[in-house]
């Protein structure tokens, strides 16, 4: 239940006939995704978890709704439109345009992955390169929407684009009118603010939480006047946004009754375990909702959640490397230290405990010259492949007790 008086729907920017009408616009165009109970999901958490696949979009992510929205309530005759993204905002409305014949620019900081620079080009935009950061590409596309009469399509603060994805939130309930909590990523808001549209308007109380990433708190900072710092590398770049919208965080403010904020290790868990339960890829942004349920838990304890999985546009390599961490975290990957003395056989002698407790070796890695031990010393990293954590620890205390000093090299 709201903790907080829900205001009067007809004063936000955003009422739920435009949200209504958005969805009338756009069902035709875009992808009906599904929204399936995960019943794994859900002994896992101890809420009843459906999940919505707009990873299932033609171009992966929920954002056609808003572009595709704007697009088809542009007046006859406008002569294009340009935007400012990197990411899944670009091809959304790269895509629809280029269908709707609508000429399309997109303005990239220059450090843009190209595998994003060509997909875009692939929906028929033309990509501009500006800047190293996004806010430098985005003064741009204002600069070039003047001098060449464009019309810029902000990629959360505007209305149109807001209703276009709150329709989000129109589709779950239809599919699942039993929903009582809505668990939603937030990066500009568009997404969160549309959906809450939706959620005040239900014939029943529906909660909804936003998720942020800890390092990205812009709208938690927004919200409850926190000054924490908006900096570093996460895993969900699709939310990493320094400074929310001015819409959005009024309609936020308005009718969020909560935000979360999630580890980079629960994104890193969250985009495994999507992968290896239901057997989709999710990016990190669209994995945060998950995230949450797995870090707070008691939170959602009972509860009937809707979470987006709202975009699925990771790079494949980044999507190796989270899916390896993970299998080393729980103890199916280790790299063991392990400390020799330099003569033959020492790691024949080694080799036959692990053959002896069924341990698969993937790699060795033999240091002699960079090492603090004494010269004929020798120490030795053992990469392997256990079934859990249990038959690890059966493995590091065999070698133990064949007298092997060992220690497990953790991640971060």
């Amino acid at each position: 239940m709201a903790t907080h008086t829900r205001p009067a729907p007809e004063t936000l920017p955003v009422t739920l006939p435009d949200v209504q009408a958005a969805h009338a616009r756009i069902a035709d165009q875009i992808v009906r995704t599904p929204t399936f109970i995960s019943k794994t999901l859900s002994e896992l958490t101890g809420a009843t978890v459906y999940l919505k696949f707009e990873n299932l979009q033609f171009t992966a992510a929920y954002k056609e709704r808003g572009a595709l929205n704007t697009l088809l309530q542009l007046p006859a005759g406008t002569s294009g439109v340009i935007a400012a993204s990197a990411g899944n905002h670009a091809q959304g409305l790269a895509y629809h345009a280029n269908r709707l014949g609508i000429p399309a620019t997109i303005v990239m900081p220059t450090n843009t992955p190209t595998v994003k620079v060509t997909q875009t080009e692939g929906h028929g935009a033309t990509v501009v390169l500006f800047g190293d950061t996004f806010d430098a590409a985005y003064a741009h596309a204002r600069e070039l929407e003047v001098e060449r009469g464009l019309t810029f399509v902000h990629p959360f603060d505007d209305a149109r684009v807001i209703a276009g994805q709150g329709t989000v939130a129109i589709e779950m309930l239809q599919d699942v009118p039993s929903i009582d909590t809505f668990l939603t990523p937030i990066g500009g808001g568009g997404l969160i603010s549309g959906m809450a549209v939706v959620a005040a308007a239900a014939d029943h109380p529906i909660e909804v939480i936003g998720v942020e990433a800890e390092l990205f708190p812009s709208m938690y900072n927004r919200i409850n006047g926190t000054d924490m710092p908006c900096a570093g590398d996460t895993l969900a770049e699709g939310i990493a946004v320094k400074e929310p919208g001015a819409i959005t965080s009024n309609m936020v403010r308005a009718l969020v009754d909560d935000i979360v904020l999630v580890s980079e290790r629960s994104l890193e868990q969250a985009v495994s375990l999507l992968l290896q339960i239901e057997k989709t890829v999710v990016e990190g942004a669209g994995a945060a909702g998950l995230a949450a349920l797995l870090q707070h838990p008691e939170r959602f304890a009972g509860k009937t959640v809707g979470v987006v999985l709202c975009g699925g546009n990771i790079d494949t390599r980044l999507l190796a490397n989270v899916l390896l961490r993970d299998l080393a975290r729980s103890g199916r990957l280790a790299r063991l230290r392990i400390r020799l003395q330099d003569q033959p056989g020492a790691l024949f002698n080694v080799a036959r405990i692990f053959d002896a407790e069924r341990v698969n070796i993937i790699e060795i890695y033999h240091q002699r010259v960079f090492t603090t031990l004494p010269a004929k010393g020798l120490i030795t990293d053992v990469e392997c492949e256990t079934r859990d954590r249990a038959h690890l620890d059966r493995l590091i205390a065999a070698l133990r007790v064949g007298g092997y000093e060992v220690s497990t090299v953790e991640l971060a």
